[in-house]
């Protein structure tokens, strides 16, 4: 009923799972508990059972009886429980140690980080912005050679999408690391102050959450956005993006910890190497606060499932635009295509074109659909669109293409656009276009999601993009 062999009884925090055994050097090393009442001779003899084993040439792992899949996990070849070889000890030592150090690590430089003024701290994101410009020729030729290694191993459009620095991106990441510098101080803020009797007065106030493990998709500026926004707010950081931006990650990483002073240490950001890696920090929850997983459903579960750390998990995007029987149709074309093709694989574009009943066969909306199709989007319809624009039916209406591609369908009204929203959307993004006043506030008190926009002028989508883009 445990993970494997650990260094020491598993219900005490400071024992660590050990995921190759080495007689040389574990036999001394290791605390046996107490034996199980119901066993017969408890993890001991389950040991020196896997040791005479191994030693004769079979190998063997000890690993949960109860966890789902053990044995087709470990047929796999699957990093789980612990394994005992005949030549175990001609490798090299496990990464036990090295990750936990790592967090460990982070946490001692973010306490250090806190310790600093607010300009201090400024100051630092600013030499990340100038380092990131100072190295731009640098950080492209990493990415272009994932990018040549992606074409390469055949990834999909909208990885490759999600994975390139565009020109001008760095200068952008800097200027994006210079305004977050220059906004208010998010540590040690006053929230909330009562006074609770004559002379004692409780204050509520905003703190760092410590060390956060976040695991990012193939996005390489998002390693820029989360290490800036984790030296402002004063945390650790352990980062895990994908194999596709390995190079990319790296460069940047690099960049930005050396641009971190000394008094605060470069190992206040952490960069995971291999998902046996995750693995091993998971178990760590006395020394990580938060996971943060950006990813799959199949990734967020797989997360939330092998860890007591909190984890903070969103993931899908299907998010959708609803366009009104009132909607100025020029306003809702110019945010139909931004939404769509400006960037198709950021989790936050529009999946879903819902349109009003009304609007079906005016000319307008044809024109917002030849539109979509010359840009090169190729549409799909729900089952009422499908009988009257012919489209292709889609194979699902909670769809996340995060390609050039999306899904329109037709409502009677606004309350069954947000019908339509709540039974097959993602909780993440959703906007209305509308000048009708009564509609916006309805979709505005009754659709749940993260971000919710109203468009009754254009410049409102421009300030509402930047945000939630951000």
């Amino acid at each position: 009923d445990v993970d494997g062999l650990y260094s020491g009884p598993p219900s005490e925090p400071s024992s660590k799972l050990i995921h190759t055994y080495i007689k040389e050097k574990h036999y001394h090393e290791i605390t046996f508990g107490d034996k199980s009442r119901v066993g017969r001779g408890g993890m001991t003899a389950k040991v020196q059972a896997a040791v005479w084993a191994s030693t004769g040439g079979v190998p063997v792992v000890i690993t949960s009886g109860c966890a789902s899949q053990s044995l087709v996990k470990v047929l796999r070849g699957e990093k789980i429980g612990t394994l005992f070889h005949k030549n175990a000890s001609l490798w090299e030592p496990s990464k036990d140690t090295s990750v936990r150090e790592m967090a460990v690590a982070a946490r001692d430089c973010s306490r250090r980080l806190q310790n600093l003024t607010s300009e201090e701290r400024k100051k630092i994101l600013v030499d990340v912005a100038d380092a990131l410009e100072a190295n731009e020729d640098l950080i492209r030729s990493e990415n272009e050679a994932d990018l040549a290694a992606a074409h390469e191993a055949g990834y999909e459009s909208a990885l490759v999408s999600r994975l390139t620095l565009k020109p001008g991106k760095i200068a952008s990441l800097a200027k994006s690391v210079r305004t977050l510098a220059n906004m208010e101080d998010p540590i040690n803020e006053i929230l909330k102050r009562t006074e609770v009797a004559d002379g004692l007065v409780l204050e509520k106030t905003s703190c760092p959450l410590g060390v956060l493990l976040i695991i990012f998709e193939s996005r390489p500026d998002a390693l820029v956005q989360i290490a800036s926004l984790a030296i402002r707010s004063g945390n650790g950081l352990l980062l895990k993006g994908g194999k596709e931006a390995m190079r990319s990650n790296a460069i940047l990483h690099k960049v930005i910890t050396n641009a971190i002073p000394n008094n605060v240490g470069e190992k206040l950001i952490g960069l995971i190497t291999t998902r046996d890696e995750i693995a091993d920090l998971l178990k760590h929850d006395d020394v990580i606060d938060l996971v943060i997983p950006r990813g799959s459903n199949k990734l967020v579960a797989q997360i939330k499932s092998s860890t007591k750390i909190p984890v903070l998990g969103h993931a899908d995007g299907v998010c959708h635009v609803y366009i009104d029987k009132s909607a100025d149709m020029d306003m809702a074309k110019r945010i139909v295509m931004d939404a769509k093709i400006d960037y198709p694989a950021a989790c936050n574009a529009m999946e879903t074109l819902l349109v009003h009943k009304d609007l079906m066969k005016t000319p307008e909306l044809n024109d917002i659909l030849v539109a979509l199709k010359t840009a090169g989007v190729n549409l799909y319809c729900g089952p009422v669109a499908h009988k009257v624009l012919g489209y292709p039916k889609a194979d699902s209406l909670h769809l996340e293409y995060s390609s050039m591609a999306c899904t329109v369908e037709i409502v009677d009204d606004v309350q069954s656009a947000i019908d339509h929203i709540h039974r097959y959307g993602s909780a993440h993004t959703d906007c209305v276009v509308t000048t009708d006043d009564k509609v916006a506030e309805t979709f505005l008190r009754q659709v749940d999601r993260c971000c919710r926009i109203i468009q009754r002028e254009y410049k409102i989508l421009r300030w509402c993009s930047f945000w939630t883009r951000c």
